[in-house]
């Protein structure tokens, strides 16, 4: 059984943002940040107050995470970029809204006294017996503290507040990861009616110490359970103004935010379940009898058949039935009253369960068609804007032969520019037909099938998403020179399409089309990394310090070589991957750098320092390797964020080189991609959850269908249907509702205990 947290998210757009720039704009970009930690950045939007994003991202949390903000940022290209505005958003905010939170939220200033992060390790006591007892607090370590000097780090000490009187510990220089080990006492009042204050600082030698956070106990509490020890993690301070009070005309944020908290059982629990779904699919339809997906489409929420129908079409294709799931469908779709013109053009299962099928099998096909003329379009940094209400005039040639371009002529290289792009996606678009999934080209030829039986008068193959009436026309006069680039592209389109539906597996094709043109479906993830210098002496380390390399992740080793043709230098076995985590930005200067801890050949534990690009890379990194590493038993569950340099380590100053680390790893928290290997134990999970709640909505719809189909056999004379409630329904039905039952017993014997209530208090203010 495994307990695990799902995050969805998507930044739709700001709207109403404050003006950064001298020119009286901004170039705004969001980083999504969970209990303070940097998990993604989405892409700067250039010269606007109002940005649209409409980014979406799905992570895997540890079940204990507090709180999610997203910071909207100014970038600058000579300075550091400016602050705009935040939004955060608490895990009970989230609890509050179980099917997902959508709509705008307000930004809100950012004081620099609630940027506060990371855990103290206390242990509190009452000494003494009654008359004269004492208020015993040991100050043992922190770790993760918020960085407020320029170095990257913090100079920490602990002041503690109790009845009037407060003391404090020693600074720890240069650190997040302190260590004091002090204890400090007081007389304790009578009646213990007063609250321990543990602060945390950073000691600043010139102006105000800047607060790190705090935690606050009551003794009441405390006096039962005569101790407590533990990490408690530091809150802000909460006798400012409230988040509400502070919030100015900053904008707002437009977001779709869901959590899911999920309790897996093992694999078989969810067997029945699964062959009762597998069943109804191999049956296919039958005369007279309503289907149990047909059941499933009318009584499931729009809102909620996205999510439905990307769980139905991977629990299929895990159990190698997805196309005729999808033929189902397409049948089901097809029997109900509709025009050629409007086919898979509402909201129902089979359009999502389609579009769901063509994201999870066809991602890996899309990014190796158009990701090369993408990357050049990145590349090549090309201005191109064909509005004239938005061409900017700039000056070219060399100092001292400037002349300013004419509005014709940065039209008319904006034109050549945008159509080498277009040109060069629609050749390679129209060369990969043989190369499509052959999953895909199989759906694409049922369709087509079950369209043509469906309206034999018909073309079957619609216009090519409008394009035909619009090639003749532009809908923006400015859009005109592309008109003949456009209509040449339609013709190729429809061959495009034509070939793709009728192109066999293995048949018809040219000699070496019928070749896969992707990557190794082994391939995880693969890119160019620079090897920081260490004193380590692994493989890595002794053959790559200091270089650039380009490292492959499979699902057997990180292989790494001087380039992607090149032979193999060397690789790390995934079973001697014992973690992959951040590393701290003060280390090497960078904020991109993680460490790859392993096993090397001689049997001593060294650490790879890779730099990565930005934080969006770095992520996707460290996800790929947890994922990999995943069930690899000896991954540490602590690490140390920093280098050992000298005698000591930078993070928490420890001269013990082997010793444990500072902080905790974090193999749980990962970024979902859609070169994820599926797993059918926790899209089952979901379908039941889903089901679990439609079980009185289900007989219900089933009753409420079959009484038409009644009706056109004929009156009933005085003979009438039986109620839902003594109703026999049908096979099916009955089936799904007993394992259901069976299912919701298994997650209550699942459950753990409720554990007791804590003795001592943690308040939050």
């Amino acid at each position: 059984m495994a307990r695990r947290s799902a995050l969805s998210i998507r930044i739709v757009e700001g709207r109403n943002l404050p003006a950064k720039d001298i020119t009286g704009s901004s170039d705004p970009y969001c980083i999504v940040k969970i209990d303070d930690e940097a998990i993604i950045r989405t892409a700067t939007v250039w010269k606007t107050l109002s940005p649209f994003w409409g980014e979406e991202y799905e992570l895997q949390l540890q079940p204990g995470f507090h709180s999610i903000s997203i910071y909207v940022m100014d970038e600058d290209a000579l300075s550091r970029d400016d602050i705009i505005g935040k939004v955060c958003i608490t895990r009970d905010m989230l609890a509050e809204h179980p099917k997902g939170y959508s709509g705008w939220m307000s930004l809100s200033e950012v004081d620099p006294d609630e940027e506060v992060q990371g855990e103290i390790h206390l242990r509190v006591q009452v000494l003494g017996s009654q008359g004269s007892r004492r208020l015993r607090c040991s100050v043992l370590e922190a770790r993760d503290l918020a960085r407020k000097d320029r170095n990257g780090a913090s100079d920490p000490f602990v002041r503690l507040r109790y009845n009037g009187k407060t003391q404090e510990s020693t600074v720890v220089k240069k650190s997040c990861y302190p260590r004091w080990n002090e204890t400090f006492e007081f007389e304790l009042a009578e009646p213990a009616g007063e609250k321990l204050c543990v602060e945390v600082w950073d000691w600043d030698l010139v102006g105000r110490n800047d607060f790190l956070g705090k935690v606050v106990f009551s003794i009441q509490g405390l006096e039962a359970a005569g101790q407590e020890e533990g990490w408690f993690r530091l809150w802000p301070d909460k006798s400012k103004p409230t988040e509400h009070e502070r919030r100015g005309s900053l904008g707002s944020l437009q977001l779709q935010v869901k959590l899911r908290d999920e309790t897996v059982l093992p694999s078989h629990c969810y067997q029945p379940l699964v062959q009762l779904l597998c069943q109804e699919v191999k049956s296919g339809c039958q005369d007279g009898q309503v289907h149990l997906v047909t059941l499933l489409d009318e009584t499931t929420t729009a809102e909620c058949r996205q999510e439905v129908a990307i769980s139905l079409v991977k629990l299929f294709l895990g159990q190698g039935l997805v196309k005729e799931f999808l033929d189902l469908l397409f049948e089901l779709e097809l029997a109900k009253p509709c025009e050629p013109n409007t086919l898979f053009r509402s909201n129902s299962l089979a359009s999502k369960s389609m579009e769901s099928f063509l994201k999870v099998t066809g991602m890996p096909y899309l990014h190796f068609v158009l990701g090369p003329t993408i990357s050049r379009v990145f590349d090549e940094k090309k201005y191109v804007e064909l509005d004239p209400g938005k061409v900017e005039i700039k000056d070219v040639g060399c100092s001292g032969l400037h002349r300013v371009q004419t509005e014709g002529e940065v039209i008319e290289q904006g034109r050549q520019h945008l159509q080498s792009y277009l040109g060069e996606l629609l050749d390679a678009i129209v060369r990969s037909a043989p190369a499509c999934p052959p999953l895909i080209r199989a759906a694409f030829r049922q369709l087509f099938q079950r369209v043509g039986e469906r309206f034999p008068q018909h073309q079957a193959i619609q216009l090519v998403g409008n394009m035909e009436p619009a090639a003749g026309r532009a809908k923006e006069t400015w859009l005109s020179p592309l008109l003949p680039a456009l209509q040449q592209g339609t013709a190729r389109m429809r061959d495009f399409i034509t070939r793709l539906v009728g192109t066999e597996e293995d048949g018809g094709e040219e000699e070496g089309e019928g070749r896969p043109l992707g990557p190794p479906p082994a391939v995880v993830k693969e890119g160019l990394l620079l090897v920081h210098k260490t004193r380590g002496k692994g493989p890595l380390l002794a053959a790559a310090a200091g270089k650039k390399l380009h490292f492959c992740l499979t699902g057997e080793a990180l292989g790494f070589g001087k380039s992607p043709s090149a032979e193999r230098i060397g690789a790390i076995a995934l079973g001697d991957i014992l973690a992959a985590e951040k590393v701290e930005e003060k280390s090497f200067g960078s904020s991109h750098v993680m460490q790859v801890v392993y096993t090397a050949p001689g049997g001593q534990q060294e650490t790879a320092y890779l730099q990565c690009k930005c934080v969006n890379e770095l992520n996707q990194w460290l996800s790929a390797l947890r994922k990999v590493c995943g069930n690899n038993p000896r991954v540490l569950r602590s690490y140390h964020p920093g280098v050992f340099r000298g005698d000591k380590w930078s993070c928490c100053h420890q001269r013990d080189r082997t010793g444990l680390g500072c902080d905790r790893t974090r193999h749980g928290v990962t970024l979902q991609d859609w070169s994820d290997p599926l797993d059918p134990t926790v899209e089952a999970q979901r379908l039941f959850h889903h089901l679990q709640g439609l079980r009185g909505t289900l007989r219900e719809k089933y009753w409420e269908l079959l009484e038409p189909e009644d009706a056109q056999n004929g009156p009933r004379g005085e003979v009438s249907l039986p109620s839902p409630a003594d109703a026999a329904l049908p096979e099916a039905l009955s089936r799904l509702f007993a394992v259901l039952g069976e299912l919701e017993s298994c997650h209550r014997r699942a459950q753990p205990p409720e554990p007791p209530a804590p003795a001592l208090l943690q308040l939050q203010t």
